[in-house]
């Protein structure tokens, strides 16, 4: 875990993250704010003009603020990212998670469990034999580590998580509470009677380094070999990942997104909320699929789309426009059909 610090000039922030500094430079900064709430002694942030107004009328003692609002008479940091200057300065900041040093008395730790240095295991825990904890990870209360488990360093694993059997969690990796790793896939085949038999699952989840899951998420295992959660990739709330799909680096994924089984993610993929994606797809590096879209077939990279099924969003859009004109275009039907009816009767009386 990071050491934590009291306060912090603006200069030691603009030179620790590359911003510059207008007015006194010396101010000292205890915490981070919005707009709205910020207070002396407090640091905020502005994205753009829009915000001039309640920025003149902050109470924080500096902002931070893109080069644009460098005209602010107030004390300020100036960064072409103010959102992503304040994320980093913000964990400067962040509380540390309060859980007692050592393991508690109420926790059940096998004794096959290897437990690294530093380890934190909190009330009516439970580790499974032949588990591993890297150094300085937390477990807190409630959660639930199965047989042969490995979690690897600084990890936080949020009360009421749950790992099953020969899971792999990589480092710095966050589970939060509610969340399921491991459960088995929806496998099952019909028999000549038309019942469901169940096809065992008998693969792992493996989650890479630096992965943040949200509560109340499903991460199923594998069938065969492994479900396949890439490095730095951020999973929301209530979300569905089925067994043996692979989602690639940085990916980030919505509240309640659902990814049917052995569909494959590349890297840099977004999926807005409610997303729901059919079995087998592959969707190409940087594609970003918009919210409520239904996806059936594979997508290459770099692509927006939207809708159900999705398509590209120009496409969607211009659909979206015509349907909003429906009404228009029945009543130029209308108007077409009797005029066409009044053209065909008059040459009908015409004819000799």
């Amino acid at each position: 875990m990071s050491q934590q610090h009291s306060t912090y000039s603006l200069k030691e922030l603009a030179e620790r993250f590359g911003a510059s500094v207008k007015g006194n430079a010396e101010i000292q900064i205890e915490g981070i704010e919005s707009l709205k709430q910020a207070r002396s002694g407090q640091l905020s942030f502005v994205t753009g003009p829009r915000l001039r107004d309640e920025a003149i009328a902050c109470a924080a003692s500096a902002l931070i603020v893109p080069p644009s609002l460098d005209d602010l008479d107030r004390h300020l940091l100036i960064h072409p990212s103010p959102y992503l200057l304040f994320a980093r300065i913000a964990q400067l900041f962040d509380e540390p998670l309060r859980l007692n040093d050592g393991i508690h008395g109420s926790a059940h730790v096998s004794e096959e469990a290897e437990i690294g240095p530093g380890v934190r295991i909190g009330p009516m825990a439970h580790l499974g034999p032949g588990s591993r904890i890297g150094p300085g990870s937390s477990i807190c209360g409630t959660a639930y580590i199965g047989a042969d488990v490995q979690i690897g360093c600084d990890c936080v694993i949020h009360p009421g998580a749950v790992i099953l059997d020969r899971c792999l969690i990589g480092d710095r990796v966050i589970i939060h509470s509610g969340t399921v790793i491991g459960s088995d896939g929806f496998g099952y085949t019909p028999d000549e009677e038309g019942r469901h038999i169940k096809i065992p699952q008998s693969g792992i989840v493996q989650i890479d380094d630096d992965v943040e899951i949200g509560s109340n998420t499903s991460v199923d295992r594998a069938t065969f070999d492994r479900t396949w959660i890439q490095r730095g990739t951020k999973i929301d709330n209530l979300v569905q990942v089925a067994h043996n799909v692979v989602i690639g680096e940085d990916s980030i994924l919505a509240g309640q997104v659902g990814i049917s089984g052995s569909s494959r993610l590349g890297c840099h993929v977004i999926l807005a909320g409610q997303v729901g994606l059919a079995d087998h797809v592959e969707i190409g590096d940087g594609t970003r699929i918009g919210a409520k879209s239904g996806v059936a077939h594979s997508i290459k990279g770099g692509q927006d789309v939207m809708g159900i099924p999705a398509v590209p969003k120009k496409q969607f859009f211009k659909t979206i426009t015509h349907l909003q004109r429906l009404s228009q275009y029945r009543d130029e039907i209308k108007d077409l059909q009797s005029r066409v009816q009044e053209l065909e009767h008059k040459l009908n009386r015409d004819e000799p």
